[in-house]
């Protein structure tokens, strides 16, 4: 027995200090789903149902990365038309439960693309309505194993859109497809011997051999060979460009800059809006016409509808309700009077362009104006 004591306890030694290689489960899921979206008021788009499928790649008994596609179309709020929604992301989700429990409960977190297309009742494409936006999420929910292969999961999800700082919400339930294997652990490999670091004498990210801009300034951003990056393509690099996006084949200075925009006429639109509402028809055709019409006599005009507001209320929200005015009128300058909508263009500047004092009610009501300033390119 005295013999045996010190092997035993040797024995126990090693398995306390060794870890055991165990084989490890991985699971792909097919999560077709349904759900309800509840849009940011700023959107100017109804609550609607939404559905999509994800493929979830569950690498470890508690976490997975999952790539989804969703659509919905959407009614608008306070004009007409609709909305075609789609967004492209991917999540990260970490499970409170193994995938052997009938319940995993988890949180999530994730960032997607996401389009907004919107048409007019007519089928009409309203000016400047569509845009692309970039959005991170954050999600609560629940995945119900009802067999090895079957789930249910229920959704509910936060979004933010970072280009606007909108905030939407969806609840969702869907049911999944499980297809799992099991994988061997293999024997961890030795560590590498660390490689020595590569050179980069101008700190642009790239190393010498394969920097074929050395001497970068300081702070340009550069492409994969660690040449400054040109995004607008005019020849001239974005460190330094002072105009960034020009047109393409527009002939720019040393500085990337085609010239300069100036106002040569403005003409106020008499046109009366419903109260916190952004519709017209055709009953101020023939105001907005004398926009069309001095168009026609200089072609090389272009023009900017400027919408404008009081101070009374929210000054943001006045902002967005002058923009869709401002929308409305070039909208109707470009899909019934015939205007060519690359010389239009819609801003909306809220209560930041007075007239008049908001002091009073006939200050105010001179401030509720829509423009049209008649632009050339000096």
């Amino acid at each position: 027995m005295k013999i045996m004591r010190p092997v035993v306890l040797a024995a126990l030694a090693t398995s306390l200090t060794t870890p055991a290689l165990a084989d490890r489960q991985e699971t792909i899921y097919l999560n077709p789903f349904a759900g309800f979206q509840l849009f940011d008021d700023k959107r100017d788009l109804s609550e609607t149902g939404t559905f999509g499928v994800g493929v979830e790649y569950r690498f470890l008994p508690r976490w997975s990365v999952e790539a989804l596609y969703s659509r919905a179309d959407a009614n608008q709020k306070y004009t007409s038309g609709s909305s075609e929604f789609q967004e492209l992301r991917i999540d990260g989700t970490y499970y409170f439960a193994g995938p052997d429990a009938a319940w995993n409960p988890y949180v999530s977190l994730g960032a997607g693309h996401a389009e907004f297309g919107v048409d007019d009742n007519r089928g009409l494409n309203t000016a400047g309505s569509d845009h692309e936006e970039t959005r991170v999420n954050v999600g609560v929910g629940f995945r119900y194993n009802v067999s090895d292969v079957i789930s249910i999961r229920g959704d509910l999800r936060e979004f933010h859109g970072i280009d606007e700082s909108t905030f939407d919400t969806m609840a969702s339930l869907g049911l999944s497809w499980a297809f799992t294997r099991t994988v061997a652990s293999a024997k961890p490999a030795p560590a590498p011997t660390p490689a020595p670091a590569p050179v980069d004498s101008d700190g642009d990210g790239v190393p010498d051999n394969r920097d074929q801009c050395p001497n970068t300034p300081a702070g340009a951003q550069v492409d994969s060979r660690g040449c400054p990056l040109d995004s607008d393509r005019d020849g001239v690099a974005d460190y330094r460009d002072e105009c960034p996006n020009t047109a393409a084949g527009a002939t720019v200075d040393e500085k990337g800059c085609e010239g300069v925009t100036e106002t040569i006429e403005t003409i106020e639109l008499r046109v009366q809006f419903p109260t916190n509402s952004s519709v017209i028809d055709a009953t101020y055709d023939s105001e907005i016409r004398r926009v069309a019409d001095f168009m026609e006599e200089y072609p090389e005009t272009s023009v900017e509808i400027a919408g404008h507001s009081d101070s009374i209320g929210d000054a943001e929200y006045n902002r967005f309700l002058s923009q869709r005015r401002a929308e409305a009128v070039a909208n109707r300058l470009t899909s019934v009077l015939g205007v060519d909508p690359e010389r239009v263009s819609a801003v909306g500047y809220g209560e930041a362009e007075p007239v008049a004092s908001n002091a009073t009610p006939a200050g105010r009501t001179q401030n509720r104006r829509v423009e049209a300033r008649i632009q050339v390119r000096r």
